[in-house]
């Protein structure tokens, strides 16, 4: 069974920074991307960031350029989401998900993990 384990996130004061992480397993990792979608009340569901893990190639959501980074540990089967100089509105779940970056589609992708809450403060 595909299981996605995501951990990291916490409460964090605007500008600080965080870091999340998705313990894969149950797939070949390098044949998959893993996505990191958020969700928050009254909003719909935003890609955040993919990541091919077999040869390394990302994808990043407009909103959040140049702040948050995705990368891919294959031997741990582990991906991580660092993320700085947070905003109150990045305030969000953030899920761990499989299947591919298109267009940072959520409909792309095949399994989600339960998620982890993040809640920046002003």
């Amino acid at each position: 069974d595909v299981q996605l384990q995501a951990s990291g996130g916490g409460l964090v004061q605007a500008g600080g920074s965080l870091r999340l992480s998705c313990a894969a397993s149950g797939f070949t990792f390098d044949d998959y991307a893993i996505g990191w979608f958020r969700g928050a009340p009254g909003k719909e569901r935003e890609g955040v960031s993919c990541i091919y893990n077999s040869d390394g190639s990302t994808y990043q959501g407009d909103s959040v350029k140049g702040r948050f980074t995705i990368s891919s540990d294959s031997a741990k089967n582990t991906v991580y989401l660092q993320m700085n100089s947070l905003k109150p509105e990045d305030t969000a779940i953030y899920y761990c998900t499989v299947g591919f970056c298109t267009n940072l589609d959520p409909y792309a992708m095949d399994y989600w993990g339960k998620g982890t809450q993040v809640t920046v403060s002003s």
